[in-house]
């Protein structure tokens, strides 16, 4: 039996005794790391912000197994923070998460209403369509197209996972989660964030898109947990990275009691995680700074200032003269002129990595 026919739905119980660890302990990185944000100034609160957000709605669609190109990604959320980055083409669908998530950074605070969750959805699917298939958009399933299941596998391997709550039921659920979403509670904020993703998620009230507008909402209760609208960690991303038991432990739960004690544990573990992810990424971004306030003297040209800024934001593969050349569009002599330049100057050294060609890499500890 799932859980939301459980005769006491939707009233979750928990282990007090199990959660309160590791809840501490989530609590004390939350607010060491707001700690360090609010130390260093709003450069680089924005920019860490933009980093996060656009890693946020990557990873959220890769969880669907849908790539967004990230340079769209990226421009778009720079250009919403006000940040200088080079402005590409960007698809109605980018442009609409990042307006879903920017909305859920912002306005944390402001309630969540039907009419704002049909919103987001319509941004999610701008054209009416979910790939090649047509679905109802900005408002809940109706049940035309049969029961809503959760399953895996190939055409005549199906298997089902999860089998969510009638279509019919969709009002009266959602209805009931919004009004307790928006209510004051004596649960900690973290242990609602918890809550509010395994709910919703059950209730599956759209056709598609559930996934990623449960996690919105996830990180719009997380935001009223830190008191904040910068997100400064990733919770998406985390989940991404543990994708294999963020689905197992939801269908053990879904198939389980209201006793949802071991789903709290976990998601508290992944939003650890997540959180300490973020305070290495902001390590690098530290480094970035320190940098450029240590070389500030030195003189570079666009195409070096444009390689420095991709090697501390993480370089993908190894740095080459071929690869310099295609980067900056520029000749292969251009660029080991470049090259040589920035070693001369101790900002590029050759890399101990052996390999067929010469790579460089940061000569900055």
């Amino acid at each position: 039996m799932y859980i939301h026919k459980e005769k006491e739905w939707p009233k979750f119980q928990w282990d007090t005794e199990a959660v309160i660890n590791p809840l501490a302990e989530v609590r004390k990185l939350q607010g060491r790391l707001l700690g360090k944000m609010d130390s260093l100034g709003l450069p680089v609160q924005t920019e860490t912000m933009a980093k996060n957000l656009t890693l946020d709605i990557v990873k959220s669609n890769e969880i669907e197994g849908e790539i967004l190109s990230v340079e769209q990604v990226k421009s778009s959320v720079a250009r919403k923070l006000g940040l200088d980055y080079k402005t590409t083409k960007i698809s109605r669908r980018v442009e609409g998460f990042v307006e879903i998530m920017m909305d859920v950074s912002q306005n944390f605070d402001k309630k969540l209403t039907k009419n704002r969750l049909f919103s987001w959805h319509s941004a999610l699917f701008p054209v009416g369509h979910s790939g090649i298939q047509k679905i109802i958009v900005g408002d809940w399933r109706n049940g035309d197209k049969g029961p809503m299941y959760v399953v895996s596998g190939g055409i005549g391997r199906e298997k089902i996972h999860f089998q969510a709550p009638d279509a019919s039921l969709m009002k009266k659920e959602m209805k009931q989660f919004l009004k307790w979403f928006n209510s004051p509670t004596p649960i900690d904020d973290v242990i609602k964030a918890a809550i509010v993703h395994l709910w919703f998620i059950t209730i599956h009230p759209f056709e598609d898109g559930n996934g990623r507008i449960a996690r919105a909402i996830t990180d719009m209760q997380l935001g009223r947990s830190d008191g904040c609208n910068q997100r400064y960690y990733s919770m998406s991303a985390q989940i991404q990275r543990e994708r294999k038991s963020y689905y197992a432990i939801l269908e053990m739960t879904q198939k389980g009691s209201l006793d949802i004690t071991s789903w709290i544990i976990w998601f508290l573990q992944c939003l650890k995680k997540s959180i300490l992810f973020s305070e290495e990424a902001l390590a690098g971004v530290m480094r970035k700074i320190n940098f450029f306030r240590a070389n500030k003297y030195i003189i570079m040209n666009k195409r070096q200032f444009k390689i420095v800024h991709k090697l501390f934001d993480g370089f993908e593969g190894k740095l080459t003269t071929s690869k310099w050349a295609k980067i900056c569009k520029c000749s292969t002599d251009t660029a080991l002129r470049d090259i040589t330049d920035l070693r001369r100057k101790g900002v590029l050294v050759k890399s101990k990595a052996e390999g067929r060609s010469t790579s460089y890499e940061l000569g900055w500890p």
